[in-house]
């Protein structure tokens, strides 16, 4: 007889869940029993999903009244990853005002809201487990040429630790990751734009690789498996963690 997963019975909401880590998550807690609702802007992304029976649907998660539906529509949250994010490659001289907005918009606030629209029914069960996605290039170690990227990240930190000292005593728990470089379509993206001053999309990427202790790069699954051990039962010892899974780039 097969055994029930880990998050039997548990319902789980993930944002930008189209690709790398938060595919990998909304895969791995799908893996574990969980129902789960893969949320992208991308809809044909996040549609492909269908086919490994995940539940899924297109949000904007700047859209504050998208994000209210789509909380509503899902029912029952027992685990929100707040997974959405960009990364910005600037210095304080370079950033831009609009660059500036927009980072805050999608890195910290709308993981403000997605929180806050979930909250509410964890507290009436009195469960639930909040996962944000930070990063080592946060408070935790400073980045060249991610001034703004870092400085969202850090946010991401105190809010986390804001939610998890709020409702400790109320069966909630909220924790943040803080991986190193991890090998995504995003992580792809920025090869690209680094491969004319780096000489070559291969010395781009070479340069991301020699700063990880490891030699290489994290995989989406690697940071998948710690998402998926805050959002089940044996980590709910934990909450107000920003836990770093870097492959040794802080040490």
């Amino acid at each position: 007889m097969a055994m029930a997963g880990r998050l039997a019975g548990k319902r789980a909401l993930v944002t930008a869940a189209g690709q790398g880590i938060g595919r990998a998550a909304a895969l791995a807690m799908a893996a574990e029993g969980a129902t789960v609702i893969a949320t992208d802007r991308d809809a044909q992304k996040v549609g492909e999903l269908g086919a490994r029976g995940i539940i899924h649907q297109p949000l904007d998660v700047l859209d504050d009244a998208a994000v209210q539906r789509a909380v509503k529509e899902a029912g029952q949250i027992d685990v929100l990853f707040n997974c959405a994010g960009f990364v910005h490659q600037n210095t304080i001289l370079t950033c831009t005002d609009e660059e500036w907005d927009f980072g805050f918009a999608l890195n910290v606030r709308a993981m403000w809201k997605m929180a806050r629209a979930v909250i509410p029914g964890m507290v009436e069960r009195r469960h639930g487990a909040i996962v944000n996605m930070s990063s080592a290039c946060s408070s935790v170690k400073g980045a060249p040429n991610r001034f703004l990227y870092g400085t969202t990240k850090a946010a991401v930190i105190g809010m986390t630790k804001s939610i998890a000292t709020e409702y400790v005593t109320q069966g909630i728990r909220c924790n943040c990751l803080c991986p190193g470089t991890v090998d995504t379509p995003s992580l792809h993206d920025r090869i690209a734009d680094n491969a004319a001053a780096a000489g070559s999309v291969e010395a781009a990427r070479a340069a991301f690789v020699a700063r990880q202790a490891m030699g290489r790069l994290a995989t989406a699954e690697e940071i998948a498996a710690l998402v998926l051990y805050l959002a089940a039962p044996e980590s709910t010892f934990v909450t107000g963690q920003a836990i770093v899974i870097d492959g040794g780039w802080t040490l």
